[in-house]
C-alpha cells in the first residue's frame, strides 16, 4: 500500500477507537459499548477471533500458553493466559465451580487480567497503529499537496477535505476550540496551551464547503483574545485577506510537513 493509503487507514483506526471510547460508560453502569465498532477495530489488529462457550474472544498467541486475549463485553478485559482459562473464569460450568481452586480464580482474576476498559482499548488501538508503515518521503507529501490543489481547482470538495485531513494528521492539527467554529466551514489548526488556561490556536486552516475557498491564518490566536477572534471572523467572511489563500495553502502544508519530518 502507498503512504497515503496507510495514512488514511491510520485515520480510520483513530476514528473507530474514538467511537468505542465514547461508548464506554462509567464502571458499574449499564451502558453498552459499541461492540460493532470494537469488532471492526479488532479486525485491523493482530488478534484473531475465536468463540469459546458464549464468549467472543480475540486472541494474540504468546509463549507457553500465555496468550493475550480480549473479551468482547462491556469490561473489555485484556487477559494474559489461555483461552480455556478465560472461558472457565468468565463462563464456568457448574462442575468447574465445585472445585475450590477454580472458585478462587472465578472470584478473582487479577492474576491474569492485564487491563480493562479504556486502558485495553488504548492498547489495542496502539497495536493496530503499530502495524501500519507511516514512513514517508518528500515525493509522498508532494503527491498529497498536488491532489489537494487539483481538487480545490476543480471544485472537488471530498478531495480537498481528504487532503486537508491527511495534512492535519501529519501536523497534529485539531478541531477548533469554542469561539472558532463557523457553520459550513472545515476549520483545523495547531492547539497549544499557554502558561495560563488560555488555549492558543494557529496556524489555522479555513475551508468553506459552500464556496470552495481555502484560507490559512499563519498566526497564533488565543481563545480569550477578542480582537484577534474578531479578525479571524473577518477573514472567514472575506472582509480581510488571509495570510495565504487557494492552492498556496497546500504548498505551505507540504513544506511544513517536510520540515517537521526532518
Amino acid at each position: 500500500m502507498s503512504f497515503k493509503e496507510n495514512l488514511i487507514d491510520k485515520i480510520k483506526i483513530d476514528k473507530i477507537a474514538e467511537k468505542v471510547l465514547h461508548s464506554i460508560g462509567p464502571p458499574g453502569s449499564n451502558r453498552k459499548i459499541d461492540k460493532a465498532a470494537m469488532k471492526s477495530l479488532m479486525e485491523k489488529s493482530p488478534y484473531k477471533f475465536r468463540k469459546a462457550r458464549d464468549l467472543e474472544l480475540f486472541v494474540k498467541e504468546g509463549d507457553a500458553g500465555r496468550d493475550k486475549i480480549l473479551v468482547l463485553d462491556n469490561e473489555l478485559a485484556l487477559y494474559k493466559t489461555s483461552v480455556d482459562d478465560v472461558a472457565m473464569r468468565k463462563s464456568p460450568t457448574v462442575k468447574e465451580m465445585l472445585y475450590f481452586r477454580n472458585a478462587i480464580k472465578i472470584l478473582n482474576d487479577k492474576d491474569v487480567v492485564v487491563s480493562k476498559r479504556e486502558e485495553s482499548l488504548e492498547t489495542i488501538h496502539q497495536e493496530c497503529v503499530d502495524m501500519i508503515d507511516l514512513t514517508f518521503n518528500k515525493a509522498d507529501i508532494a503527491d498529497i499537496e498536488k491532489e489537494g490543489a487539483a481538487s480545490l481547482k476543480n471544485g472537488y470538495m471530498e478531495g480537498v477535505i481528504e487532503s486537508l485531513e491527511l495534512f492535519a494528521e501529519l501536523l497534529d492539527y485539531s478541531s477548533p476550540p469554542r469561539g472558532f467554529k463557523i457553520p459550513h466551514h472545515l476549520i483545523m489548526g495547531a492547539l497549544t496551551k499557554a502558561k495560563t488556561d488560555e488555549v492558543m490556536f494557529g496556524p489555522i486552516l479555513i475551508y468553506s464547503n459552500v464556496h470552495n475557498t481555502l484560507k490559512l491564518i499563519d498566526d497564533l490566536i488565543g481563545n480569550y483574545d477578542k480582537g484577534k477572534i474578531e479578525l479571524f471572523k473577518q477573514i472567514v467572511a472575506g472582509k480581510t485577506p488571509a495570510s495565504l489563500e487557494g492552492e498556496k495553502v497546500f504548498k505551505f502544508l507540504g513544506e511544513a510537513t517536510v520540515n517537521r519530518g526532518h
